[in-house]
């Protein structure tokens, strides 16, 4: 079932890419279900979730390699995927930029720039790659071919020959995960202020939360062939409308506990929260690990420390609480001098609690009969 609908958009502003319950399946097995979603003009998009989800297929049939079995897709206004329409993909006005960047080894930057252009004529070809050049800050690269380039300068030439022939929604399969942590960082933040400078309409797969929180103004998370919830990434995390959204997004401690007149009881407190279930129900509630504190005295529940991990930049602990079977884990920024085996105080730091029914677990794959 779909969680939630697209992100409220203004009148005023246009839309690049609609959605409307699209479908498809492979033989008896439906790996996308009802997929609606909006994606507004000049803004980034990612498509989040583990793999296998859909978030690939989505992608192909939204640039046109493959056909919706159900629903319908408009571009711009135009429909380009229904019932009783279809648009192939070189008259959609999409780029794509694959996984591994796919560029022409025999071909020279500029070649590889020039290869998406080849219906202009010869001097507004070169008047354009100058200039995507440019402002991609590649222009040094030009007669170079991609065996000599190192992975962040392949990424950032894919980057402009999908852009330079000016395409109405750039499509990206997971376009930083081949670079290693410190240049995926750099290469993804000089990727979005392209973007943005351009003012251009991208759609991101990512399998990666953090990477779809830094990166995207609406993010889609898909589970299982639907969407679980559409939002803006402060949308999504503070505001998970399921137990799976919310230990998606970053780690949780997940307590079951007992719904009785509009909280859950836990052994660490009573949480309100707006469900509509019986008492005596199951509930879950899921506390994010940098809301919660210890301290060696004072008021708070009594528990002991079990593990400890220095993790750089942060600290993680473990925590035993009388009576649940699996420890607690706290972050913090703060490095604390209580060791392992220490009788401690567990305090919460007043941050929101998620709490679900018991029920709210992951869906099977959906096959037909």
């Amino acid at each position: 079932m779909q969680r939630m609908k697209a992100g409220k958009m203004s009148a005023s502003q246009p839309i690049a890419l609609q959605l409307d319950r699209v479908s498809r399946r492979f033989g008896r097995h439906e790996v996308l279900s009802d997929i609606s979603l909006v994606v507004p003009h000049g803004g980034i998009t990612c498509l989040l979730g583990e793999s296998g989800c859909g978030k690939s297929t989505l992608l192909g049939l939204i640039s046109g390699i493959d056909r919706p079995d159900g629903g319908s897709i408009a571009m711009a206004g135009q429909q380009v995927a229904g019932p009783q329409a279809f648009v192939a993909p070189e008259a959609r006005n999409v780029g794509f930029m694959f996984q591994d960047y796919a560029l022409f080894p025999h071909l020279s930057v500029a070649d590889n720039l020039a290869f998406g252009l080849r219906g202009l004529p010869k001097a507004e070809q070169q008047a354009r790659i100058a200039e995507m050049a440019q402002r991609i800050g590649i222009a040094h690269l030009l007669g170079r071919y991609p065996h000599a380039l190192s992975g962040g300068e392949q990424q950032r030439v894919a980057l402009a020959r999908a852009l330079a022939p000016e395409p109405g929604i750039l499509l990206m399969d997971e376009p930083f995960s081949n670079l290693d942590q410190g240049l995926r960082e750099r290469v993804r933040r000089e990727t979005v202020e392209i973007l943005k400078s351009l003012d251009a309409t991208a759609i991101i797969v990512t399998h990666d939360p953090q990477e779809a929180m830094a990166v995207g103004d609406q993010v889609v998370l898909m589970r299982h062939g639907r969407v679980e919830q559409t939002g803006s990434p402060y949308d999504i995390y503070d505001r998970p409308v399921s137990s799976y959204a919310a230990e998606f997004m970053g780690p949780c401690n997940r307590l079951t506990g007992i719904w009785a007149k509009g909280h859950i009881e836990t052994p660490i407190g009573n949480f309100a929260a707006d469900l509509d279930l019986p008492d005596g129900a199951l509930a879950v509630a899921c506390i994010r690990p940098q809301t919660l504190a210890v301290m060696r005295d004072g008021d708070g529940i009594a528990a002991r420390i079990t593990g400890k991990f220095f993790l750089g930049e942060s600290e993680q602990m473990d925590i035993s609480v009388h009576p649940l079977a699996q420890p607690l884990r706290i972050h913090s920024h703060t490095r604390s001098p209580m060791a392992i085996g220490e009788q401690v105080k567990l305090n919460l730091n007043g941050a929101q609690v998620h709490v679900f029914a018991e029920a709210d677990t992951p869906l099977p794959p959906k096959k037909l009969d």
